[in-house]
């Protein structure tokens, strides 16, 4: 296969920075349960990710290809794995925001590698969309991982159990680290001779085309809708429909699965149906979703319930709106870089980083607020603000999208 190692490695880094990077709602559980932190706190969890995730992108987004796509992949291993450590034996409130501090800032470096690196790997535009479609399901098969795999620590006669799937992370990350090491990059990007400040005013100037704008607000108010929603899912579980706490961040996997089923059909689908299609339905039917589904959970009796036999039919039917929300980040991120010129990647990559981080936040700290005001049968209502607002970007961009 062409470039092999190359793409072996986007795939391998974006399946641990997933498990890592997505255990915000994991952890706001946990930080309620273990530290007894309020939820209005636990909710600024996301800040600790998003702005440092938004404060790199914006920095890094020019200045990586001088560094070199592999090595600021490996850097970006190496800090986490020490984010890891500091997390299992720092056990506080405060090394969780250590952790996703340092999260961010390395997924910043490596997302910025991996949607550069798809440009340069991929000659049509059908090709950039199938491999972004097929890297973000990986992303999303690293959620599950975390979702299904970290919960099995926890053990109700050691409240600190839970810590070791930390260590479990941290080798994986070495394992990782390795992999791309002796990874062959056979491919020459070429870096511009500027200096740092031409860097960032070619960056700046890209804001000077609408096409870019509309980018920028799909990406804050798509991950605003997703983050949301995937964020406080558990707690929704938990408290909205009685779910004992590792069975509500189990069942949380049913939203990463999927997201991770409609990625890879849309994989499948994008060389036939154009994207414009598959995005615009998508938004339609999660919007459904949302109102048929929903007023379920207002039945919900108060009793916990333990076992997969008991599971109210909500918390099954709910998360399926991944399926549905799927096809819009990897197919409008690729309609926009595959109709820019493979030099601006990195910047671009770097923009939309920036705003899908502070939509991020944004999203889990509206939700984490309004929680216990509107309740959690009612919360998630207020996902149908950014759709609505997503769908008259997609007709935009589509006018504006090259043929």
């Amino acid at each position: 296969m062409k470039n092999f190692g190359i793409k072996l490695s986007l795939f391998i880094i974006y399946f641990v920075f997933a498990a890592l990077l997505n255990s915000v709602g994991y952890l706001v559980e946990r930080s309620q349960e273990v530290y007894g932190v309020l939820k209005q706190d636990a909710a600024y969890l996301e800040l600790f990710k998003d702005l440092s995730i938004a404060l790199v992108s914006f920095l890094i987004g020019s200045f990586l290809p001088k560094l070199g796509y592999k090595k600021g992949m490996l850097l970006s291993l190496a800090f986490v794995f020490f984010g890891c450590i500091g997390m299992y034996y720092g056990n506080s409130f405060w090394a969780v925001k250590i952790l996703f501090a340092i999260t961010g800032m390395t997924f910043a470096i490596a997302k910025v590698a991996v949607y550069a690196l798809i440009g340069q790997v991929t000659d049509t535009k059908e090709g950039h969309s199938q491999l972004m479609s097929y890297i973000e399901t990986i992303f999303m098969v690293g959620i599950i991982f975390m979702y299904l795999v970290m919960p099995t620590f926890i053990d109700e006669n050691d409240p600190d159990a839970w810590l070791q799937g930390y260590l479990l992370m941290a080798v994986l990350i070495a394992v990782s680290f390795f992999i791309i090491l002796f990874s062959k990059f056979n491919l020459q990007v070429e870096a511009k001779n500027t200096t740092v400040r031409q860097d960032f005013n070619a960056m700046f100037r890209l804001f000077k085309k609408p096409f870019i704008w509309l980018f920028a607000l799909f990406a804050f108010f798509y991950v605003m809708t997703e983050q949301g929603i995937m964020t406080w899912l558990p707690t929704f579980n938990k408290e909205t429909l009685h779910l004992d706490p590792k069975l509500a961040n189990q069942m949380a996997v049913i939203l990463m699965g999927s997201i991770a089923l409609g990625r890879f059909l849309t994989g499948i689908m994008v060389k036939k149906i154009k994207w414009i299609y598959l995005t615009v339905a998508g938004v339609i039917l999660a919007a459904i979703l949302v109102l048929l589904v929903l007023p379920m959970a207002s039945n919900v009796p108060n009793i916990e319930v333990s076992t997969i036999g008991d599971l109210p039919l909500v918390s099954f039917l709910f998360p399926m709106i991944g399926l549905f929300l799927a096809p819009l980040y990897p197919l409008i991120s690729s309609t926009v870089l595959s109709n820019t010129e493979k030099d601006q990647h990195s910047s671009l990559a770097g923009i939309l980083t920036f705003f899908s981080a502070i939509g991020g936040t944004l999203g889990s700290v509206i939700i984490g607020n309004l929680f216990d005001t509107l309740g959690g049968n009612k919360v998630f209502y207020l996902s149908l603000i950014p759709m609505a607002i997503i769908l008259v970007v997609l007709f935009r961009l589509n006018k504006l999208a090259k043929a």
